[in-house]
């Protein structure tokens, strides 16, 4: 049976709201939630030792939880973090960058997150032979990528697809929310805390392009396969991620647990989920297509 795990939060909310939308995640119907801070280092509402306290109250609420570790690692004071997610003696960890792996490898289970880019099936084969449990395919892989994969894959090797949300696109040592404020990265004031879903770019013709996630790119366009659970249940996919926003993630994960135990049609779904946000689906990534493009309609 698939499970419903909820991706980390990409962006940075106040300390309150972090704490109040996990109080919320405890009683919904997700088993696994992804914990940490995985985009900026400057981001501190929560520190480590917060996290694990959320976590200790998600396992009291019969969630699985997994730390996630930082993409993109620059500084020691960075590797430090690093090092205690890998220590923390509680949770699994989420690698999400080949430092985390480095440390992780032979010593303790972990996930291999999308970002380490494993495109086939001798890559999963390596991170499983270092300790890798679970695997997460990078999103802009397609149904046709992933079957040959599924069909070699080690003993004890879990898939988990990213199903809903603004796709992670890329990073960089930029912090392009600063950028955008004409302060440097060093001192950015923490405006992404004004942007609780990201800042919107659109063209001159005002169509939705990006979203900036301060050294994040993501898709202005929320990635939806709530009308492919049949063709993800048939490539044996294990575990399906729902990435938070600031509103409605609640009602999105109650939608797609309704659909997986066929109490609710995935085009219901999906006319209710149109609902719940003005910026349009998108699904072409897993139908080997253009990744803005939709072929499900409601």
């Amino acid at each position: 049976m698939m499970k419903l795990a909820l991706g980390p939060v990409l962006y940075y909310w106040p300390r309150d709201t972090l704490l109040n939308f996990y109080d919320d995640m405890a009683a919904s119907s997700v088993d696994i939630v992804y914990l940490g801070e995985t985009v900026c280092s400057r981001r501190h509402n929560l520190r480590l030792q917060d996290w694990l306290n959320v976590g200790d109250k998600l396992i009291d609420a019969g969630k699985q939880v997994v730390m996630s570790t930082q993409v993109l690692i620059e500084s020691e004071s960075e590797l430090k973090t690093l090092r205690n997610i890998v220590d923390n003696g509680r949770f699994m960890v989420e690698a999400n960058d080949m430092g985390a792996v480095r440390l992780l490898a032979g010593k303790l289970p972990f996930v291999a997150g999308a970002h380490l880019n494993i495109f086939n099936t001798r890559t999963v084969q390596f991170f499983a032979s270092m300790g890798a449990r679970r695997w997460v395919m990078a999103q802009e892989m397609s149904r046709e990528m992933l079957e040959p994969i599924q069909q070699q894959m080690p003993a004890g090797m879990e898939t988990e697809v990213f199903v809903y949300g603004r796709l992670p696109l890329a990073y960089s040592a930029r912090c392009f929310t600063a950028r955008a404020h004409n302060l440097p990265k060093d001192d950015c004031r923490f405006r992404c805390e004004d942007y609780p879903d990201g800042l919107a770019m659109h063209t001159r013709d005002d169509d939705a392009f990006l979203v900036l996630n301060g050294i994040q790119t993501q898709s202005a366009r929320i990635y939806n396969l709530i009308g492919e659970l049949d063709s993800l249940r048939s490539a044996g996919v294990n575990v399906l991620r729902i990435s938070p926003q600031i509103e409605h993630s609640g009602e999105v994960i109650q939608l797609f647990r309704d659909c997986m135990d066929q109490t609710c049609a995935p085009h219901s779904a999906l006319q209710q989920m149109e609902k719940l946000t003005t910026d349009g689906h998108c699904d072409g990534y897993w139908q080997g297509r253009a990744g803005l493009e939709q072929s499900f309609i409601s």
